[in-house]
């Protein structure tokens, strides 16, 4: 295999990666809670003028690794504190993805075309969009894993690429670790222990280049747990490996999402637009895992999906951004399957695009009603209606090239998330007060109203504290704290949040409509609360202590 001979499908590739997954990364404000966490942290980082140490409100962080954090704060360095240089590396390390998944389909099935098709599927499925354009340690860490199995298997499959295969395997596998903890080798090693058990081939690592790749993991990914460990001691371990990852086996952060069926129904419906195909890849798994040509690529492929998939189904704590790290070979499952039955089985590919297509047609009718049901989020504007005439011209055509050349319809199939990705840009100035905390800040700068210490809701306090730079205390009446507690004041019983007012005297607060409530009733016995404005589903207020005129 060349690379040289597919540098035009390469090149295409990564213009079309730009245009789905990085290209409008401005447009929304960083949202709560979690993209501010991470921006926050590298933004306070740059304050406190370290590399090595993550820092939130104003404290040492133990939560995630520190890999992340460098990456945010070279984007920073590259392009100023601003929502797409927060999210630049998360959508570059993503086109990245797409280019590994072209190299791992073409060395795997030894087809351009079927290895295209694949690393299409992958840049337009839901959930691999959505963690390319949002500030999580997601996609970077599922990158690596990629990464590191994608040199593993071409090490496997060409054999004079062996001793780099293994070496980038363990390299990779340590920046993984250096970006979430140690799935990062834990989900690369056991695929790949898996893979050699059944094909019976263990003794494929028992050579001299494994001893050089662990080499280098160790000197990648263990120094910085070393350094931490040695300064901070019993807190960070506390926090990052039993709060962060033993505690999450055995509890939920979010009890509504354990169950059973939590992972199964997610991978299926974040696959879309290729829910269908995947449901249908599924039931071809079985032949083709009794084709000799394809039954190597098949079993290291389910040993990737079944690997990752146990690991974060035992586990009590689920997030549907968890499951990524499977979701490359899931594409590449997909996209052989749809290439197949576009050239030998025509009927089954013109029967699933055909439902796909319905999907697809029904989505403005939910998109209307939902405009109608919440027009707080969304407007019927001009741009919508740009939409629409978009929309009908691109179903018409698809509906000719379904009747005439049904094995291309799943291109165009790809491209119906672009017509979506438009939508959401234009409505996003009616629904970004109701993710992000940026337009009740601007507001209180805008009235020169920053003094003091900021009463926040819970799911609001880091966006606050990271377009302010302010102290920030939570106000959350009858909450409970969060998963992994913050260092700043958090009042959840009344007597703790009339205590705070009394000593503040006069406080500004940017607060969810439970909260806001709540501080109504208790200013009611000797403060005054004025609501000043109302950005998306955040007020924002000002409290003070009343004063008694003396005669």
């Amino acid at each position: 295999m060349s690379i040289n001979n597919n540098l035009k499908a390469i090149l295409v590739l990564f213009m079309l990666s730009f245009v789905f997954l990085m290209l409008g990364n401005n447009i929304l404000s960083l949202t709560n809670p979690d993209e501010v966490f991470y921006a926050g942290t590298a933004k306070e980082m740059v304050q406190q003028k370290t590399w090595l140490v993550p820092y939130l409100f104003g404290k040492p962080q133990f939560e995630k690794p520190i890999l992340t954090y460098w990456l945010l704060r070279i984007g920073f360095i590259l392009f100023g504190i601003t929502s797409f240089s927060a999210r630049f590396f998360p959508a570059l390390f993503a086109i990245i993805g797409i280019i590994a998944v072209y190299l791992f389909s073409l060395a795997g099935f030894g087809e351009k075309k079927k290895a295209f098709l694949c690393a299409l599927v992958l840049m337009s499925s839901g959930l691999y969009i959505g963690l390319a354009r949002t500030v999580f340690t997601d996609m970077i860490f599922s990158v690596f894993i990629l990464l590191s199995l994608t040199a593993f298997f071409l090490g496997y499959i060409v054999r004079s690429f062996k001793s780099q295969g293994i070496i980038l395997f363990f390299v990779f596998s340590a920046c993984a670790v250096l970006t979430k903890g140690p799935l990062g080798l834990l989900i690369p090693f056991i695929t790949v222990i898996v893979f050699l058990v059944i094909r019976k081939q263990l003794k494929f690592l028992f050579c001299k280049y494994s001893l050089w790749g662990l080499l280098l993991f160790i000197l990648i990914g263990i120094p910085w747990y070393i350094y931490m460990i040695k300064r901070f001691g019993n807190s960070f371990t506390q926090e990052f490996f039993y709060n962060g990852h033993i505690r999450r086996l055995f509890q939920a952060e979010h009890r509504k999402n354990d169950s059973w069926y939590f992972y199964p129904l997610y991978i299926v419906l974040c696959a879309f637009p290729w829910t269908i195909f995947a449901v249908s890849s599924f039931a071809n798994i079985p032949r083709k895992l009794k084709d000799k040509a394809s039954k190597p690529m098949y079993i290291f492929l389910l040993s990737w999906v079944l690997t990752t998939f146990i690991i974060f189904q035992i586990a009590h704590s689920k997030l549907v951004s968890y499951i990524l790290p499977l979701f490359p070979a899931l594409a590449i499952i997909i996209g052989d399957f749809i290439y197949e039955a576009g050239v030998y089985k025509k009927r089954l590919m013109s029967i699933l695009s055909t439902a796909s297509l319905a999907v697809f047609i029904a989505l403005p009718f939910l998109f209307l009603i939902a405009a109608l049901k919440y027009p707080m989020y969304i407007s019927l504007s001009l741009g919508l209606y740009i939409f629409a005439v978009l929309f009908v011209i691109f179903v018409i055509a698809q509906v000719i090239i379904l009747w005439r050349k049904p094995a291309i319809s799943p291109y165009f199939l790809a491209f119906n998330i672009i017509i979506i990705l438009f939508a959401v840009f234009i409505s996003h100035s009616k629904f970004d007060g109701y993710v992000s905390s940026k337009g009740a800040v601007d507001y209180l700068k805008s009235h020169g109203k920053l003094s003091g210490v900021i009463l926040c809701s819970k799911s609001f306090v880091r966006g606050v504290r990271f377009y302010t730079s302010q102290e920030v205390a939570v106000l959350n009446a009858g909450g409970g704290n969060f998963f992994s507690p913050h260092p700043i004041v958090y009042l959840n019983t009344d007597d703790k949040i009339f205590n705070f007012l009394a000593a503040q005297k006069e406080a500004y607060g940017i607060l969810n409509k439970s909260s806001f409530e709540n501080l109504s009733r208790i200013s009611r016995n000797g403060f005054e609360l004025n609501l000043l404005n109302k950005v998306g589903d955040e007020y924002i207020v000002f409290v003070r202590a009343k004063t008694i005129n003396k005669k």
